[in-house]
């Protein structure tokens, strides 16, 4: 049936992580026991105020189409958050709320990025961005996060991939799958580089809530000169636990939203009501399941951390945000994707490979440490046992 498909298709990529699902079930199903440490979402449920809320909503007729750019109390809710956790200045017509984060992606791109149009992006970075540049006839220019600069970007190489013909610039802190975190200097150092040269900034802020600082995270839309500049792109999925729900929102000048919300009509209508309605609860009502689940993972963090820096043979940074590690493989002299695929058969633990996540992510893998601290050791033992086969 090759024929029957357009050819835009051939452009688009893929997530690995749902790739190495299956194999990984398709090998518990014979038998083997896998753990698992690929998939990037909290192992934690969903706080119970959150689900009673949507409970709530449904029996309360929450049940029906809403504005495509969501309902207005929500974005007012969501409005008011970014203003007291962000520090920007945001109105409900600056938000629009999406199912999931990925539509953020997806429908800023499409909505501004002409084919030709160049846009810098993360590697290793989320793969889903590389994958609409190209989707929409963009060009993609992957800016390279180096672990000898803390897996954080080179102001000085950004600048010099600025060309006439960049149209936007995607910034994610904490990074997926680095756990590297832009410093405020970093951020205001970004800022002054595209400031006044009409370069959109996509920032990912889907994980400023999982952080193990206690200094503040910068957003770079609360800078002077760059709200109308930054399509902020933020959500539930994460620091709420919320994957399955399906609800994300973003935050732009009221022009773009105007136009995100244009496609949502002609894709989604809407985000589904209920959903909505617990999605401002998570953000008015008690964190401390926020708290408690973040304190979790930086414990999980440490023990996964120090456990891959005891292995001959690798290293690992420790990161300063999300639930992920990518540790440093190199010295096995063997691709990262055969070497995830080796711990996944030999020793049952299923990772990444780290060019899943882009070029310079060769030599890494990726672990997510949203798992009990029980099967992180349990993985630890399985993965020197293995390594130690191909020394």
């Amino acid at each position: 049936m090759k024929n029957i498909f357009a050819d835009r298709m051939a452009l688009l990529g893929t997530e690995t992580a749902f790739e190495v699902l299956a194999k990984a079930k398709k090998l518990e199903a014979q038998g083997k026991d896998v753990v698992h440490l690929e998939i990037g979402e909290p192992d934690f449920d969903t706080p119970k105020n959150i689900i009673d809320a949507a409970c709530l909503a449904l029996t309360g007729g929450y049940t029906h189409y809403t504005p495509a750019p969501g309902i207005p109390e929500v974005r007012e809710t969501i409005a008011n958050y970014i203003r007291n956790h962000k520090k920007v200045d945001a109105s409900p017509e600056d938000v629009v709320i999406v199912p999931g984060g990925k539509p953020i992606m997806f429908f800023s791109i499409m909505a501004t990025v002409n084919p030709g149009d160049e846009v810098i992006y993360p590697n290793p970075g989320f793969p889903i961005y590389e994958s609409v540049i190209r989707f929409v006839g963009g060009t993609p220019v992957p800016i390279p996060l180096r672990e000898e600069n803390q897996f954080r970007l080179d102001v000085g190489e950004l600048a010099r991939l600025i060309t006439p013909k960049t149209k936007m610039l995607i910034i994610n802190s904490p990074g997926n799958p680095t756990g590297g975190v832009l410093t405020g200097d970093d951020v205001k150092a970004i800022a002054e580089l595209v400031r006044g040269k009409d370069i959109l900034v996509l920032s990912d802020e889907i994980y400023d809530r999982i952080v193990y600082s206690d200094t503040p995270l910068l957003s770079i839309a609360s800078l002077p000169d760059m709200k109308d500049w930054t399509i902020i792109l933020d959500g539930f999925s994460k620091t709420y636990a919320m994957t399955g729900w399906r609800l994300g929102y973003g935050v732009m000048h009221p022009d773009i939203a105007a136009r995100i919300a244009q496609l949502m009509v002609n894709s989604n209508s809407c985000t589904s009501a209920f959903t909505q309605m617990a999605g401002k609860e998570a953000l008015t009502g008690p964190q401390d399941d926020i708290d408690k689940m973040v304190a979790e993972f930086k414990n999980r963090r440490d023990i996964m951390v120090n456990g891959l820096n005891s292995i001959p043979g690798v290293s690992c940074l420790l990161p300063e945000g999300s639930f992920y590690v990518f540790p440093n493989f190199k010295s096995f002299g063997k691709d990262c994707k055969e070497i995830a695929d080796y711990l996944l058969n030999d020793a049952g633990v299923a990772c990444l490979g780290g060019t899943a996540f882009g070029a310079y992510g060769e030599g890494y893998l990726r672990f997510s440490y949203a798992n009990s601290v029980a099967n992180i050791e349990k993985a630890l033992n399985r993965i020197e046992t293995s390594l130690g086969k191909l020394k």
